[in-house]
């Protein structure tokens, strides 16, 4: 029944040919579309109604420089432009709005390098407004302080030197995606870069951290957590603002990004003008550099046969400033109550109003403007539940003609949670249930499979599930094709698989205080077998493949004792990480070398993965499970495609050996529990025995 339901949906999708979802097309049918598009619970047509084809933003042509607004509610509007940071006042000027709701004003000349913002009024009596950015902004200053004030930057888009670089085109069941964070990957020092935690840190020749080391794990894709322009800086500690006291953030700082200001520019603060070399209260991003430092990177990226695919955040906006969208039109862009206040679903302050037309057509074109400009080869949607259908569905056919290979990743919750929503529409998800079936759900009270252990719905059937691709033919299947599922143990949020194996052993408590974090993060040889089973489990079964920076050696992230003062954390291990630009979260290399046993077997699952493609490819039917006795949590299972038969075995009890018997013929070991690759280990015949949480890897060898 969910095979002949996904068939209908299909049907009823490619015979309505995507209605009401076609904004960017002309302007000429625009009035009938927005009759089509659906409303929040505030029915807002009126508004609605106001729509434009006109380019947005500043942009400079035949010697004029243009700046168009879209802000339908406004009553009037003013450009400010100066040529300095320091003019607080800059030039005005009176800006023109056309029946679309479009505000222009056009100077004489190139205005390239100007730094600009728009005072919007909402009523006449009004004489003060805040500054705001320009939405369509391609670089911005910030100045780092709490309510990140911006000044955007008139940006003449001349020619970079791709030398013929362009999009990576990988099958998706061929991907293995490492999520890393721009800055955590060279500013340790260990990372041996120069310039630390930079865009052009995290590129340099010669050390062994940043792409070098990501080249030698073997993997295709690299997954960056957000790198669009955000707010780096959060409420002041022990301070009100915004209706909220600040009792959880002693840093105020935002280090992962999720909190975006400007959609079109890259983040400044990774090209080292910021924090990095003079601290609070500085503006950074000022020149503009972070554009070119952004291509190099990509191009590097790319020079080494790997994608770069970007973590987005289109469901909300910055929480903590003033000068953005909340300020140029609150009515249009966001989500609001009966009473006029930000409904917070994704929980952080204000949810973007996606199916508002030109809300819509800002997320579009911002995705269209990576992809050609940054040759960004794919896009993870944070919370994307909370972004209407029609504007999914536009992504996926607009993202396409460009790149038809586009790689377009949902986190498949926030306004609900449906992973086959997304897979009906050509999209893949993050698989959390094979990471909560594997792993666990937490490391307390909710172990999984590799500790021999069952969590929620989990059994041998669902674990076989998983090894299919998580998918709908199967009992609690989550997807249509195997290549929708992006299979994970361990990402930015939650423990670090590593550290969830550490608390649910027992070998520390959640609380413990860890004075030596050397011998901490030094893996015991209980602690290798299990991060070991999970990594063979997650690397040979179908679908995409993700892991997180730092799993291949079992992170930990102890919060680093020399931190701020006022936390009181310090020194236990952090599930939540978000605000700690430091060492908890950087990725140390000489961790990285206490554990070499486990970060070649990651290489060399890797290597198994991408040599062979029945990992990535085998039809469900090639895939044939052993019969299992008396022992639920022991699993086998035939493999055979492109010519290769192979048999992978996994014993994940705690405690007792377990008996495989072997079909007729010599059997090569090119896995078992100490090693992994394409080298033959050895050979057997009839049976093998796995000790307890162990696994193994068998061609046959004709």
């Amino acid at each position: 029944m969910k095979i002949l339901a996904a068939v209908l949906i299909l049907f009823v999708l490619s015979t309505n040919n995507f209605k009401g979802i076609q904004l960017l097309e002309t302007k000429k049918n625009k009035r009938e579309v927005i009759s089509k598009v659906k409303h929040g619970p505030d029915g807002r047509k009126e508004i609605d109604r106001f729509f434009s084809n006109k380019k947005l933003g500043s942009f400079v042509e035949d010697n004029k420089t243009f700046f168009r607004l879209f802000a339908p509610s406004a009553v009037k509007v003013f450009l400010v432009i100066s040529d300095s940071l320091k003019d607080n006042v800059g030039i005005s000027y009176e800006m023109i709005k056309d029946s679309d709701g479009v505000w222009e004003y056009v100077a004489d000349g190139e205005k390239s390098g100007a730094y600009y913002g728009y005072k919007v009024f909402h009523q006449k009596s009004v004489k003060e407004a805040p500054l705001c950015i320009d939405p369509y902004s391609k670089a911005v200053a910030s100045f780092n302080t709490y309510m990140n004030p911006r000044k955007s930057i008139v940006i003449k888009e001349t020619d970079y030197n791709w030398e013929k670089d362009t999009w990576i085109r990988n099958d998706w069941r061929d991907l293995i995606i490492y999520e890393m964070h721009i800055r955590d990957m060279t500013a340790h020092a260990s990372s041996g870069a120069k310039e630390r935690g930079t865009y052009q840190g995290l590129i340099e020749k010669g050390i062994s951290g940043g792409i070098n080391y990501i080249k030698n794990l073997g993997v295709n894709a690299v997954e960056l957590l957000p790198a669009q322009e955000f707010a780096n800086t959060e409420i002041p500690y022990n301070r009100s603002a915004f209706g909220k006291l600040n009792t959880w953030n002693p840093y105020e700082r935002n280090h992962w990004g999720y909190m975006t200001a400007a959609f079109f520019a890259p983040e400044s603060y990774y090209s080292g003008e910021g924090f990095l070399k003079l601290g609070w209260n500085i503006w950074q991003g000022k020149s503009g550099k972070q554009i070119n430092d952004f291509k190099d990177m990509v191009k590097a990226f790319h020079k080494e046969g790997i994608a770069v695919i970007m973590d987005v955040v289109y469901n909300h906006l910055s929480e903590y400033e003033i000068g953005n969208l909340k300020e140029i039109d609150k009515n249009y862009y966001f989500r609001l109550d009966e009473k006029g206040n930000f409904i917070m679903q994704s929980g952080t302050g204000n949810d973007l109003r996606t199916e508002a037309p030109m809300m819509r057509r800002l997320i579009v074109e911002s995705i269209l403007y990576w992809m050609n400009e940054y040759h960004i080869d794919g896009f993870r949607f944070d919370l994307g539940k909370l972004i209407d259908w029609e504007t999914i569905e536009l992504i996926e056919r607009e993202a396409k003609k460009i790149n038809p290979d586009v790689v377009l990743i949902c986190e498949p919750w926030g306004g609900g949670y449906d992973p086959m929503g997304f897979s009906l529409r050509g999209w893949s998800s993050w698989n959390d249930q094979i990471r909560n079936g594997i792993k666990g759900e937490n490391p307390f009270n909710g172990p999984g499979w590799i500790f021999g252990s069952w969590y929620g719905n989990n059994d041998p059937e669902r674990i076989k599930s998983y090894v299919n691709g998580t998918l709908i033919q199967d009992k609690f299947g989550l997807f249509l094709k195997k290549e929708h599922s992006v299979n994970y143990l361990e990402s930015h949020d939650g423990y670090t698989l590593g550290d969830f194996i550490r608390i649910a052993l027992g070998d520390v408590k959640g609380d413990q205080i860890i004075k030596d974090i050397d011998k901490h993060s030094k893996l015991t040889p209980l602690q290798v077998k299990l991060n070991k089973l999970a990594a063979l489990f997650l690397f040979t079964s179908q679908g995409i493949t993700m892991i997180h920076e730092g799993q291949e050696f079992a992170r930990s992230k102890v919060i680093s004792k020399d931190t701020h003062a006022s936390d009181k954390n310090k020194e236990k291990i952090d599930h939540n990480s978000y605000e700690k630009d430091n060492e908890t979260n950087y990725i140390n290399d000489n961790h990285a070398k206490l554990n070499e046993e486990l970060v070649n077997y990651y290489k060399g699952l890797i290597k198994l993965r991408n040599e062979f493609a029945a990992f990535r490819r085998a039809d469900y039917k090639e895939i044939n499970f052993l019969k299992i006795k008396e022992n639920p949590f022991a699993l086998g299972y035939q493999l055979e495609h492109g010519g290769n038969l192979f048999i992978v075995l996994f014993n994940a009890d705690r405690n007792n050996k377990y008996e495989f018997i072997l079909p007729e013929g010599t059997w090569e070991i090119l896995v078992n529990e100490n090693e992994a690759g394409t080298d033959i280990l050895g050979r057997v015949k009839s049976k093998i025995v796995l000790d307890p949480s162990a696994g193994c890897v068998l061609i046959n060898s004709k």
